[in-house]
């Protein structure tokens, strides 16, 4: 594990106090193929198909089959555990959402076409829930009325749903998920019964279940996107075919997202630097985008200017509207940096209508809009301000200009902090500086998100108006944190970091079973006899056995058994049984198995599970 944690109630994977579960392959279903879906790309997509566990119904929507649901319950009953022992408490809301509840928070707007949109028999709009905020906010503001009954955390394990415009990676991104959500709800941020105290209680708990279902995973700090919120922390399955991006510093443990990272000290141009030449118009007709831009007027994108502009919310400043963002062409302008450097919460993507018209040449603005532009921030990435040759927009349709000058092209400005700032703006990207030890570069890795924590202050219960009596008597507006963890994404995660060219290879702890019991001779009196003896023992120990009593040939059930992933297989074959022993082998083990006695078998397998 990559996260370093403090597992205070990791428990056994297998004991005596639970009884275990036998099945007989024959019994479930369990359709096992050789072929995978047309359009699955993604080892998890692939595998779980072929294994038996997930069919498609529709596009982003499939069935659980007895094994997935097996997996499915053993990753909630470790999240249920986790989420008890932090203080937190099970309920169950709605799928379905009035769209009534969204007049305050106006999150439908946010999620766009990401949202089920469901208009019932008398013409009322709701929402299939993607996740529960306005749902839990309403609720306590109809159950809560003072701070006495503060703080509480409720949490739900339920179906999620969102209309992926592209479905894709099976369980990864798909359109209906199962997700555990919690709502927790606080007087205060700093101190007992705090905001900080619940949100480091998460923290560690999510610690707990990733560790507890055994998976390689990193925490990071991440934004918070259209959750909201002030803080947040992104817990990431550590795989190679992973959909995001971690940026990490080798030395301090550092870890980010790449919309989060920051970036440490970078030199910045003093622009004092002098021209390397008259500027210099270029006509670039229908070229879409900067590398276009750049072939045809011989410029690398790294000599380049991308200057992308926003507009101010309202209140935010009596005199800045408009803030524009300066950044290389090669990279990135990062919006939550904008946020921070600017000084402004209320930012977002201009409009480009309004931009126009106020005087923008969008797709074609320079750095020199903030002398032409009233009410315009000139923001400038570090990278963007040094000196040397840069070509940009040329303030006016299909025209760049080659050969800008800092100092001869804005001028005073620069030396204006309410006009100019210069500072981190892009996202990071490997072999940057660390922010935390200098001297030390990013490295990048792949991961797959599986859980997220926010600390989302007031967000919604000022826009719900939700606030309750004080210790003083007094109206005070609630603040609140959210903790969602993916449980059908995570199972999909551990298969995606768990597996080989012969099918899954499943942790015990999440594993639909323990142990396969493969008959040779499903009709043969004695390996039954054996098998069932074998099964009861294991029961008893708290172990799930799964018996491949089919009438099939040998070769056909040793490959179902690697497909299928189960962690341990003993096979029952005449050979062995003449020993007075059954072939035992691990999922992971490449070679053949080893003979172990009938009574000693039981003891062996469970001190393998429990590690």
């Amino acid at each position: 594990m990559s996260q370093a944690s403090d597992v205070s109630n990791k428990k056994s994977v297998v004991s005596a106090v639970r009884t275990g579960v036998c099945h007989r392959w024959t019994k479930s279903l369990i359709p096992t193929t050789r072929e995978a879906p047309n359009d699955a790309e993604t080892p998890s997509h692939i595998l779980l198909h072929r294994a038996g566990f997930i069919r498609q119904v529709g596009a982003g929507i499939y069935d659980y089959l007895p094994l997935a649901h097996r997996v499915l319950n053993k990753i909630g009953t470790i999240v249920r555990e986790e989420m008890d022992a932090a203080g937190a408490t099970e309920m169950l809301m709605p799928a379905l959402e009035p769209f009534e509840l969204f007049d305050g928070t106006k999150r439908d707007q946010d999620y766009g076409d990401n949202l089920f949109r469901v208009k019932d028999r008398k013409g009322r709009m709701n929402a299939l829930a993607p996740t529960h905020e306005e749902v839990i906010t309403d609720l306590m503001k109809g159950s809560v009325t003072s701070y006495k009954q503060l703080p509480l955390n409720l949490y739900q394990v339920q179906t999620k749903f969102r209309d992926e415009a592209r479905p894709r990676a099976g369980l990864l991104r798909c359109r209906e998920f199962i997700m555990k959500d919690a709502y927790s709800f606080h007087m205060n941020v700093e101190g007992a019964g705090g905001l900080n105290d619940t949100y480091d209680a998460m923290y560690r708990a999510y610690t707990n279940i990733f560790t507890r279902c055994a998976l390689d995973f990193t925490a990071v700090e991440a934004e918070s996107g259209p959750i909201g919120g002030s803080a947040s922390h992104e817990f990431m399955v550590n795989c190679a075919s992973g959909e995001d991006t971690i940026l990490k510093c080798p030395v301090s443990g550092y870890a980010a997202n790449v919309e989060k990272c920051e970036i440490g000290e970078r030199p910045q141009g003093t622009f004092q630097e002098p021209p390397t030449g008259e500027w210099t118009e270029v006509h670039t007709p229908n070229l879409p985008g900067i590398d276009e831009v750049g072939k045809f007027m011989g410029v690398k994108p790294e000599r380049m200017l991308k200057t992308i502009v926003f507009s101010v919310g309202e209140g935010e400043s009596p005199s800045i509207k408009w803030v524009i963002a300066t950044v290389r062409g090669d990279q990135d302008v990062n919006e939550g940096k904008v946020k921070i450097l600017s000084g402004f919460k209320k930012i977002a993507m201009a409009d480009e209508k309004a931009a126009r018209a106020a005087g923008f040449a969008i797709g074609y603005v320079s750095p020199k809009t903030v002398n032409s532009v009233p009410g315009t921030l000139l923001l400038i990435d570090s990278d963007a301000s040094m000196g040397g040759f840069w070509a940009t927009g040329a303030d006016k349709a299909d025209h760049h200009g080659k050969h800008f000058n800092w100092r001869r092209d804005v001028g005073a400005a620069l030396d204006d902090s309410g006009k100019v700032k210069v500072g981190d703006l892009r996202n990071a990207k490997e072999g940057d500086p660390s922010p935390r030890s200098p001297g030390a570069k990013l490295v990048a890795a792949r991961g797959i998100e599986v859980g997220h924590i926010f600390k989302l202050g007031t967000k919604y219960s000022d826009a719900m108006g939700f606030s309750i009596l004080n210790a003083q008597q007094q109206k005070q507006t609630v603040i609140m944190g959210c903790y969602g963890i993916g449980v059908s994404r995570t199972m999909a995660a551990c298969v995606e970091q768990n597996h080989d060219a012969n099918g899954i290879c499943w942790p015990a702890p999440i594993a639909p079973y323990h142990v396969l019991i493969t008959l040779m001779k499903p009709d043969d009196a004695k390996q039954s006899e054996v098998a069932g003896k074998i099964a009861c023992e294991l029961v008893g120990k708290g172990v799930d056995v799964l018996i491949d009593d089919r009438d099939e040939r040998a070769g056909v059930k040793f490959k179902d058994a690697d497909l299928v992933g189960v962690p341990i297989r003993l096979t029952l074959g005449d050979k062995a049984l003449e020993q007075g022993g059954v072939e035992y082998k691990t999922r992971k083990d490449t070679g053949k198995g080893e003979i172990v006695p009938i009574g000693e078998v039981a003891t062996k397998c469970v001190s393998v599970i429990n590690g």
